[in-house]
């Protein structure tokens, strides 16, 4: 018998604890890390969190402390490294030098995670334009001589392009062209919605950190068969879905958030995170069984600032309370999330009361806007 298919890569992991980042915020940063990593089907072969005293521009911590980890790699045979900081092209290039192994940060790490979930036309469109803005500056690491020439002849004005400058010149064009592509698919998206907008049918927006259970919730409420799993952005895809209770209004999934978020990949999916701009009500879905459910609620209030979607009306889905949950710790996120609704997806429990409280909320609405005669 012979083993068809390749074992896992293994990676090592390092984070660190500085003056901004506490050594409680570093664990569970390291934490989501091992969820991201897991949800790629990577085996770790260790991890660690430095406690960053010394600063170095060329690694982002202190040359020692990177040969460390360089020495830690080859004794544990990592296939590569991820840092759980921005490198910058040059410190990638500087990181792989020293190691002999690919290394990435936490921003490449989630495109590549959004690549492998992408579904539909537009994820897949969406992913591939962060992907590329994110490598653009990243190309010349892949190239040890950058002499090579292509085209250009004697006399001529000219010796030609460089392999680096055709790559470079090919990878803006492809840009270019999917940024046309999502502007068409964006129009397409405009014109539904107009639609919608002229039935006068509501728009509830689930938003919330990744894994929270948004899409649980949606095939509880809708009996739909969206996909769920557990796994940190299990969907990329938008989904919507019409119900007829309490009364008809749309309800809408949108892709999870999650701490330091690619600018790129907001920038790139801000097309389908408009439905949160322009949603009637937003339900928060916040998983208040995870110790760090305060940190994941100001994140995703973060990212809905980003979007100008933090004053919408929002309701706080407060998930898996059937999980054994403190008393004191659900009446925090009671106190702090606005307009707090306990419910267990699991279990069915609190979903008639969520229900209720959105068609209250969107008769109070309809009221407000009503002109007094």
């Amino acid at each position: 018998m012979y083993e068809t298919q390749d074992p896992p890569k293994r990676v090592f992991l390092a984070g660190i604890s500085d003056k901004r980042t506490s050594k409680a915020e570093a664990l569970s940063l390291a934490k989501e890390l091992r969820g991201l990593v897991g949800t790629m089907g990577l085996e770790i072969a260790g991890q660690e969190i430095i406690r960053l005293r010394e600063y170095s521009a060329k690694y982002g911590i202190g040359k020692g402390k990177a040969e460390e980890i360089a020495s830690k790699c080859g004794e544990l045979n990592a296939d590569c490294i991820i840092l759980d900081w921005d490198l910058s092209p040059s410190q990638q290039r500087n990181w792989e030098d020293l190691t002999n192994v690919s290394t990435f940060d936490r921003r490449e790490l989630i495109i590549q995670i959004f690549a492998s979930r992408a579904q539909t036309r537009e994820a897949r469109l969406q992913v591939e334009l962060a992907r590329l803005e994110f490598s653009l500056p990243r190309l010349s690491h892949k190239y040890l001589d950058l002499a090579r020439q292509r085209g250009g002849s004697y006399g001529a004005k000219g010796s030609g392009e460089t392999k680096l400058e055709s790559d470079r010149r090919l990878v803006q064009n492809k840009i270019t062209k999917l940024k046309k592509d999502l502007c068409e698919i964006q129009n397409s998206r405009a014109v539904q919605r107009k639609k919608r907008q002229k039935g006068d049918i509501p728009l509830v927006a689930l938003v919330g950190y990744t894994n929270a259970g948004k899409s649980s919730l949606l095939n509880a409420l809708t009996g739909s068969d969206t996909f769920v799993a557990d796994k940190l952005f299990a969907t990329l895809d938008t989904t919507a879905r019409r119900i007829e209770r309490p009364s008809p209004m749309l309800l809408v999934d949108t892709v999870g958030f999650i701490r330091r978020l690619p600018h790129d990949l907001v920038d790139a999916f801000r097309s389908t995170l408009e439905e949160v701009t322009l949603a009637d009500i937003l339900i928060q879905v916040l998983d208040a069984s995870d110790p760090d459910a305060e940190k994941f609620f100001k994140t995703s209030m973060d990212v809905l600032a980003s979007l100008g979607a933090e004053h919408s009306l929002m309701i706080t889905a407060l998930n898996k309370t059937d999980c054994d949950l403190p008393a004191e710790t659900l009446l925090h996120l009671q106190n702090i999330c606005p307009n707090p609704v306990s419910i267990s997806v699991k279990e069915g429990r609190g979903l008639e009361e969520l229900m209720a409280k959105v068609e209250d909320m969107l008769k109070n609405k309809e009221s407000e806007a009503i002109p007094v005669q």
